[in-house]
This record gives structure tokens, C-alpha cells and sequence, in this order.
């Protein structure tokens, strides 16, 4: 099968300008066909400060309510999109901006209340993943640059996890690519203590990472990306790395980043 590279960036990288260009240039050097995911960064929130609107987080998730929604929409499938869209076509990577309601490509459903209410927030099936448009551009030279925003098909757009995007959008093209799945933050890879690089985990398996979350070892906004993590791995990708935006092109190396097992 032909070989596709699937990325997702998000965390403080986003909102560092120069680790953010250089992660672009490095992506867009990749030679095999690729599909970039995005997060918004801080800037949800900020806006949401500026319009006095608060914004909360439980378990490294967003809670959406109508107007955070809007801002969500905003910043995510607007600046943000179009902002690393016309980056890339500066250094020569003919980019395409789409959210999951383009195309169809990925539809979702409104996340039940229980515990919590998370409000506007999509969950994802894996039959709810088009891959025709993604292929169709592929095909034509083209790179999809896909925001973490997602719609149930009845006029409803629903703010998703990135990381669950990424994560679904690699399984449902692993049925026509070989496909290589990586989580690009600001971090290293999985640390044991989040302010201290020098205590990556090069190699993490579930059994491992249980542990660490029963320890509190793990910081809250790690814990979707490994979850996501963990369900490729177990829905056969094989290639799974979690690490710093500045290591892309760094793929074939174990010691860079956190490779799961």
C-alpha cells in the first residue's frame, strides 16, 4: 500500500510562532502523501476572554456551550485553517483548509450528558468517516489541512477532540494506506514529570500507561491523546509516535519521542 502520513498538532505550539513555522516547513518537505490535524491553541480561549465568555476543561476536554461553539468555529475553521493554509503554500505545499462538514468527511454525534454535560462536543464513529474527498485531493497533488470541527449531518456543527479526529481519520484510511499516525506538541513525548524533558518514556504499552494514570503520573491534557493513541494501536496501526513538533522528519529514530507499543 502507498505510504500516508497523518499528523495532528496542537498544545503551545500552536501559539509559538517560530516552532510553529518550522514545524510547517518540516511538513511540508514529508515526500509521502500527508494530512495535517489541527487544534486552535490558546486562542479559543483568549478570545473567549476578550468576549467574556469563560472557557472550562475537565480531563483535558473542552466544554462547549453555544457561544463557546461559535468562537470554537471561529478560531479553529477560520483563522486557524486558513492561517496554516497560507503558511504552507508559502513554502510550496499546495494546502487545502476543510473542517469535518466539508465533504462530508467526517460526520459525528452530540456527546450524551451524563456526569458531565459536555455540550456542543461530537463523538465520532468510524463508519461516520468519508475518505473519497481526502483521497480525491490526495490523488491531485493536494494536502488536507483539517480542523478539529465536525457536524452531525442535521444542520449542527459539534467542536471535537483533535486528537480523536486525527486518531479516527488514520484508522478509516488504514483500510487503503499504510498509514503512520503522529501526535506533534510542545512536549518532547509522554513525560513521567511534565516539566522535566529528561523523563521521556521511549516506549509506552497500555499496561504501562494504566499504571502511570493510576499513579497521577500523566497530566490530564495527555490523557485523550493516549487514549486515542491506544485505539489506533489496537484497530492495527502499527507506527504510532507521540513527540516535540521539531522531530517529524526524525520518524525513523525509537529515541525520539514516545513510540506506542
Amino acid at each position: 500500500m502507498e505510504a500516508l502520513q497523518i499528523i495532528k498538532i496542537g498544545g503551545n505550539s500552536m501559539d509559538d510562532t517560530e516552532q510553529l513555522n518550522n514545524f510547517l516547513r518540516d511538513f511540508s518537505s514529508l515526500k509521502e502523501k500527508k494530512i495535517l490535524v489541527h487544534g486552535g491553541g490558546k486562542l479559543a480561549t483568549e478570545m473567549g476572554v476578550i468576549l467574556g465568555i469563560s472557557s472550562q476543561m475537565v480531563n483535558g476536554r473542552r466544554v462547549t456551550d453555544e457561544a463557546t461553539l461559535k468562537i470554537a468555529v471561529m478560531v479553529y475553521a477560520g483563522y486557524v485553517n486558513k492561517m496554516i493554509v497560507s503558511r504552507l503554500q508559502a513554502e510550496g505545499c499546495n494546502a487545502v483548509g476543510l473542517s469535518g462538514a466539508d465533504g462530508n468527511i467526517i460526520k459525528s454525534r452530540k456527546r450524551q450528558k451524563g456526569e458531565i454535560d459536555f455540550g456542543f462536543v461530537g463523538d465520532i464513529d468510524y463508519e461516520a468517516i468519508q475518505t473519497e474527498l481526502l483521497e480525491d485531493l490526495m490523488g491531485k497533488g493536494y494536502v488536507p489541512i483539517i480542523c478539529a470541527i465536525t457536524h452531525d449531518k442535521k444542520g449542527q456543527l459539534l467542536n471535537t477532540n483533535a486528537d480523536t479526529v486525527v486518531t479516527k481519520l488514520a484508522i478509516a484510511l488504514a483500510k487503503k494506506f499504510d498509514t503512520k499516525l503522529t501526535y506533534c506538541f510542545d512536549k518532547k513525548g509522554v513525560l513521567t514529570e511534565v516539566a522535566d524533558d529528561t523523563t521521556i518514556i521511549s516506549k509506552l504499552n497500555h499496561s504501562e500507561y494504566l499504571h502511570l494514570l493510576s499513579n497521577e503520573s500523566i497530566s490530564k491534557g495527555m490523557i485523550p491523546k493516549l487514549e486515542n493513541a491506544f485505539e489506533a494501536l489496537e484497530q492495527g496501526i502499527k507506527s504510532i509516535k507521540i513527540c516535540h513538533t521539531e522531530n517529524i522528519l526524525k520518524k525513523d529514530s525509537l529515541l525520539i519521542g514516545t513510540q506506542i507499543i
